[in-house]
């Protein structure tokens, strides 16, 4: 195997590091399901288990006439319709879940639905306590082969919660698991984003530094669009995520009411649903696994296959470490692996989220035979249409048979079920791979299930009291951020080492800049350093994103939304270069010079950005524009939307106005 480390060592230009074959280094080969006491997923059931509707009336939150709600973080057991292959019982999974007091907690969480204009007041409460003890509940991941270690998967080597100055006495044992609610998409005031400083413990006896107020208030002063709210503590948002934290948010408005009787002729629920598309890994006795120590999934690909050097006082056993991405081979929709949804054979609007860790997908969908269970003799791609992204209603539909969807994105797609044949059955096919992703799709497929999501069975008798009204032609919305000239602002996405020599991605500039303390930084630089970030309150910014990495990133800027403008080509010398990390000690990163444009790069297939978006593919030896207007002032955050990325210093303080 080729090792990252050894390339980027060699590496003096930008092209060359581009072209290095992902799977040169992505040697993994799964070990016996019955050594690691995994579930198998080919043993598991298919499209047996209906999917919850995360829009129905029953699973949204009830926000008093003053306009509040309560919602508290627990942990719950729930059926995934995994099921003990041997006896064909249904087996309890563990969670963390959101909920209202008196009901059950899920995940996800129940899906808020809110009014454009009409502010929301939260209050969060972190009630992660053992129901039996009373005590904090400790993760509910397993997260070894063996299993039993003390702090399950969490490295708390990273820069985490309680590795913060003056935190570093805290622990999940004693004080327990750290949470921040962050309203993905949101138009929020900086108090209340869900920063990853403003984090709190079970019963709020730790506080993060940052911490203001148990009350949130989301102004929800944006046009309707699809947002999702999930976890962003700092350094274990991946596993906070993992463990369930996670669900729908919907702003409507005058043209998107979500009623029948809405202007645009949308389909509305029961015709309009919303998918949560995540992955995992189960053991066979039903709890969620994660990898993080030696013998685990992925973990010679990332510690021993780069040559890290893990000391044993920090990892005993080898671990809990962080890896660098992470690859389920379960795909679960709200909760419940591979399910099916009954529909009529009419237009249908499906909101889909890819709430996965690090997974691109490319989604398509196929007609099958009634019953079917795989691909084997499936129709091509249908056609769909393509009405919107993260944060609204696109300038116009368009009509595709494949959708890339990047980690943390929305898609908003209307599907036409009476174009196939009555009876039949329609499968939601992924063709994105189970890799890192470069740009290539249909490559790396590496489990023998993940090319399958959801299904759909056209059985329902079509409801003729309900018009079927969508026009395509009714989609005229989309970005409109200007002006055009806006200043650019230059950074980059790099790919170094850590004090340990584990893959490290790191967030920098593409050019020398200014800090908001005053000094000088350029390339590489780790969360704590000064912010480079610092855009004027009120002020429009074309931002250039030079990706000086080998993988696509999916970049997510908290506050605002953007437009896409374009790709190009570059190149560039990689210059090596320390990087301080959180603790003192120095990892390695790279700084880019002599930086040379080239060609223009047509939008790749698949993807469709002409709606407001809150992240944006950012692929290797591209540099990517986005413009975007920061019209709140105060303290958030731009980073990698691969969890596992970001917990791993893949992103940067933004601060809007003085006062950084």
């Amino acid at each position: 195997m080729v090792s990252r480390r050894n390339f980027l060592k060699s590496s003096a230009a930008l092209s060359a590091l581009a072209s290095l074959p992902l799977s040169a280094r992505w040697a993994f080969a799964q070990r016996a399901f019955g050594t690691l006491g995994l579930s198998d997923p080919e043993l598991q059931p298919k499209f047996a288990y209906p999917v919850p509707d995360a829009m129905a009336p029953g699973f949204k939150f009830q926000i008093s006439k003053a306009g509040r709600a309560k919602v508290t973080m627990a942990p719950a057991v729930q059926q995934t319709g995994l099921v003990d292959p041997a006896t064909g019982a249904l087996l309890n999974t563990p969670v963390f879940g959101y909920g209202e007091n008196g009901s059950a907690f899920t995940w996800p969480g129940k899906t808020f639905e809110v009014q454009s204009g009409v502010p929301l007041e939260v209050k969060w409460e972190n009630k992660l306590f053992d129901p039996v003890t009373g005590l904090p509940a400790p993760h509910p991941i397993v997260s070894d082969a063996e299993g039993g270690f003390a702090n399950g998967p969490v490295d708390t080597s990273l820069h985490w919660c309680y590795s913060l100055p003056g935190y570093e006495a805290f622990s999940i044992a004693t004080d327990g698991v750290p949470v921040v609610p962050h309203l993905h998409g949101g138009h929020t005031t900086a108090i209340y984003d869900g920063n990853p400083e403003y984090f709190f413990s079970p019963g709020f006896a730790v506080r993060g530094p940052r911490w203001v107020e148990k009350k949130y208030i989301y102004d929800n002063d944006q046009p309707a669009g699809n947002l999702w709210y999930h976890d962003h503590a700092l350094g274990i948002t991946r596993l906070n995520v993992y463990a369930g934290l996670a669900g729908f948010y919907f702003v409507r408005d005058d043209q998107d009411t979500g009623k029948a009787d809405n202007p645009l002729g949308l389909p509305a629920w029961p015709y309009e649903k919303a998918y949560a598309i995540q992955d995992r890994m189960f053991k066979d006795t039903g709890e969620l696994f994660y990898p993080a120590y030696p013998g685990d999934p992925f973990y010679d690909d990332f510690i021993t296959g780069e040559g890290a050097t893990l000391p044993t006082e920090l990892f005993p056993n080898g671990g809990a470490t962080a890896l660098a991405e992470f690859f389920g081979d379960h795909m679960v929709v709200n909760g419940v692996i591979w399910p099916k949804e009954e529909v009529e054979p009419r237009n249908y609007r499906l909101h889909l989220l890819n709430g996965t860790d690090s997974r691109f997908m490319a989604i398509r969908f196929r007609e099958v035979a009634p019953g079917a269970k795989n691909l084997a003799g499936a129709s091509e791609p249908l056609p769909f249409y393509v009405i919107g992204s993260d944060q609204g209603l696109a300038s116009a539909a368009t009509q595709t048979d494949m959708l890339v969807s990047e980690p943390g994105s929305r898609y908003d797609v209307v599907f036409d079920f009476s174009s196939v044949t009555p009876g039949s059955r329609v499968i939601m096919e992924n063709i994105g791979g189970d890799e890192p992703f470069g740009g290539d799709i249909g490559v790396g497929q590496l489990f023998g299930e993940t090319d399958m999501v959801m299904a759909f069975d056209v059985v329902q008798p079509l409801d003729t009291a309900v018009t079927d009204a969508f026009d395509p032609a009714a989609i005229s919305f989309g970005p409109n951020v200007g002006p055009a000239d806006a200043p650019v602002r230059k950074v980059a996405l790099f790919e170094g080492m850590d004090e340990f020599g584990r893959l490290q991605p790191l967030l920098g500039t593409a050019e020398p800049t200014m800090s908001a303390a005053g000094t000088l930084l350029d390339g590489a630089i780790a969360w704590h350093m000064p912010t480079t970030e610092n855009p004027v309150l009120g002020s429009t910014e074309q931002w250039e994103i030079y990706n000086a990495t080998g993988d696509a990133h999916p970049v997510h800027l908290h506050l605002v939304n953007f437009e896409i403008e374009g790709r190009q080509e570059y190149a560039a010398d990689v210059v090596p270069q320390p990087v301080l990390q959180h603790n003192g000690l120095t990892g390695n990163g790279f700084r880019l010079e002599n930086i040379v444009l080239g060609a223009d790069v047509p939008t790749p297939a698949g993807y469709v950005e002409n709606a407001p978006k809150d992240m944006v593919t950012a692929l290797p030896g591209q540099v990517t524009r986005i413009r975007a207007t920061f019209d709140k002032p105060g303290r958030y955050v731009w980073h990698c939307h691969i969890l596992s990325h970001e917990d791993h210093e893949m992103m940067r303080v933004l601060h809007v106005g003085p006062g950084a």
